[in-house]
């Protein structure tokens, strides 16, 4: 008999929690994550703004590339502004995910940085370049030196080239594939290091004054707001766009970053 209450009681439960529902949004507080330069600083100039709309932003900062993927994935989140389209298409693939592009806000243009050489022709034979080691990221840095000349790629328009890809390698560079958030503190031990913008505005280089090398305004990396399916008709989600897209912050990314970040809007 005893045994027979605690099943039937043991069923209950899991009716229960089979009926519940998950919890609605809030619709006055959005969750965004973003690493820290320039995005986290760019929403920061948004809040008052969307504060006077009834919608608070709470802004999550991460120093890497996977987790605010991961935790918008799951829902923990509800968007994330780090990233580009293909370093996204190339996680989705790898993870299983299924995050979207919502809106394009800006670009970053990569750059080629050393501390031992002060032009890109300095490079000596045999130089060791360090470069992001996932896909989007390594192809973007192989396209910039290959703009350069100092390599040629088996697909010049590959968004993810690695060194195998390389088919002339003129000065014998070596590479060195590191994870993109800690290659500025390894500039100081190698003859180049090709770093994302906003690890190098993190980390005090400027990209304009620094960069040997730097894509130009007509770069095909731009950062979006990225999220679920859902969020793409979220009415928070739509306040945040616009506000990212409006004139105040276009002048601020323009007087902030002098050219280290470009609007795309």
């Amino acid at each position: 008999m005893q045994r027979r209450l605690l099943l039937a009681a043991f069923a209950s439960l899991l009716l229960a929690g089979c009926g519940k529902s998950a919890a609605p949004a809030d619709p006055h507080v959005l969750t965004v994550a973003a690493t820290a330069v320039p995005h986290a600083e760019i929403l920061e100039v948004v809040k008052p703004v969307l504060a006077k709309e009834g919608l608070k932003l709470d802004v999550k900062v991460f120093n890497d590339y996977v987790q605010p993927n991961v935790q918008v994935s799951e829902g923990r989140i509800d968007v994330n502004y780090f990233q580009t389209g293909p370093y996204l298409e190339e996680f989705n693939k790898a993870k299983g995910t299924h995050l979207v592009p919502i809106a394009g806000i800006h670009v970053e243009p990569f750059g080629a940085y050393s501390r031992k050489w002060k032009k890109i022709g300095e490079l000596p034979d045999g130089a060791t370049v360090a470069i992001p080691n996932e896909p989007s990221n390594s192809g973007r840095a192989l396209q910039l030196l290959a703009k350069g000349g100092l390599i040629t790629l088996r697909d010049p328009k590959s968004m993810s080239a690695t060194p195998k890809d390389v088919v002339t390698n003129p000065k014998h560079l070596k590479f060195r594939e590191i994870e993109a958030a800690t290659l500025p503190r390894v500039l100081g031990e190698v003859d180049l290091a090709m770093i994302n913008t906003n690890y190098a505005l993190d980390a005090g280089l400027n990209p304009v004054r620094d960069a040997l090398l730097i894509e130009d305004k007509d770069s095909p990396y731009v950062n979006f707001v990225v999220g679920t399916e859902k969020a793409k008709t979220d009415p928070r989600v739509a306040k945040l766009v616009a506000a990212l897209r409006s004139p105040e912050v276009k002048a601020f990314i323009q007087r902030k970053y002098e050219g280290a970040v470009l609007p795309a809007f």
